[in-house]
């Protein structure tokens, strides 16, 4: 009993690869070793090894079995020493399921994916994008970088939880950074202070700069004053956190039923969304890209950060432009479907 414990102490010790060997080798050896015994019975080298790995799977067919004495005795030796090999594979398969899970929970594994999304700091407000995102788009994968020790949302298979600095080249390295399709920084929630928070987000951002510079960056920022830090350091888009708030508390009070139609272009049950559109080679203006898109249930608003090119509509649409339109996801996608990109 003494000898079984031991063995059975150094197996549960021993590696996956190094268990894995000793099984091949086993079921391997014992096929040669049931043919030798008998030959008759198993007829072939192929008929022993399928026999040993149904009595060590304890399947037991029946449809071929030992029936010398030699033969019962070496079935024994299976039943006592096959059975408890294979015991401990699976026991060794659940283990490593189970240890993957922990450490995907811990937010110590590194994300294998291109086309993400990366979301930087968990909060109120990155729960939202993320639910906002896997409304939209519920095949997006999405990696949540922070500081804490648990994945905030582990019950979602789609999103991926790296767990440390984020402005560290190693845990942005787990993010798969590099690949990703953009990049969003939320200020910091678990920071009082305003200056502390853009300072710890610029940090973030410098660093992803850095490493890939070609991932499009949104960041939010809580001080006004920062704003050119931000643009210095090459962020594609910011946000003031506490800005939009204010202006349209602002245009309710001046203009009663304003902050109706810019809510509702915020809720994604309205219908009615901010989209970009490609631009149809056959728009030479402004006015033609207006008319063209009106026809098809689009309203243009904006090439880029410009909401003035109503009043220039006989201007060319430069090379560049980038075209954004207020309209429902089905004329979008129609839109979509029919233009060509410049």
């Amino acid at each position: 009993m003494h000898f079984f414990i031991r063995l059975s102490t150094r197996l549960m010790h021993m590696s996956k690869t190094t268990i894995g060997v000793i099984i091949l080798t086993f079921v391997l050896l014992s096929a040669t070793i049931a043919y030798a015994i008998e030959p008759a019975t198993f007829t072939n080298w192929f008929n022993a090894f399928y026999w040993v790995l149904t009595t060590m799977a304890t399947v037991g067919y029946g449809d071929y079995f030992a029936t010398t004495p030699a033969g019962k005795i070496f079935t024994i030796f299976l039943y006592i020493f096959g059975i408890g090999l294979l015991s401990l594979v699976i026991g060794k398969v659940i283990d490593s399921i189970a240890e993957v899970q922990r450490q995907r929970g811990a937010g110590l594994l590194k994300f294998e994916g291109r086309e993400h999304i990366v979301i930087v700091n968990w909060g109120k407000k990155a729960r939202s994008a993320i639910e906002e995102i896997l409304e939209n788009a519920p095949k997006t994968q999405i990696v949540l970088i922070d500081e804490s020790n648990r994945h905030p949302l582990e019950q979602l298979e789609q999103v991926h939880f790296v767990s440390g600095d984020p402005a560290a080249d190693h845990i942005l390295a787990k993010a798969s950074i590099a690949t990703c399709r953009a990049a969003i920084i939320f200020a910091d929630e678990r920071i009082q202070e305003g200056a502390l928070v853009d300072g710890k987000s610029l940090l973030i951002v410098s660093s992803i700069e850095r490493i890939a510079p070609q991932v499009h960056t949104t960041v939010e920022i809580t001080i006004e004053n920062h704003v050119q830090n931000f643009r210095h350091a090459q962020v594609n888009e910011f946000i003031l956190s506490h800005d939009a708030i204010s202006r349209l508390a602002v245009r309710a009070a001046l203009h009663e039923g304003s902050s109706d139609v810019i809510t509702q272009l915020l809720n994604r049950t309205n219908g009615s969304d901010v989209y970009e559109v490609p631009v149809d080679r056959s728009w030479r203006t402004y006015g033609d890209a207006f008319q063209a898109l009106l026809a098809q249930g689009a309203t243009l608003i904006a090439d880029r950060e410009d909401l003035g090119i109503n009043r220039k509509l006989g201007t060319p649409i430069p090379a560049e432009a980038k075209l954004y339109v207020v309209a429902d996801e089905e004329t979008h996608r129609r839109i979509s479907g029919k233009g060509a990109r410049g």
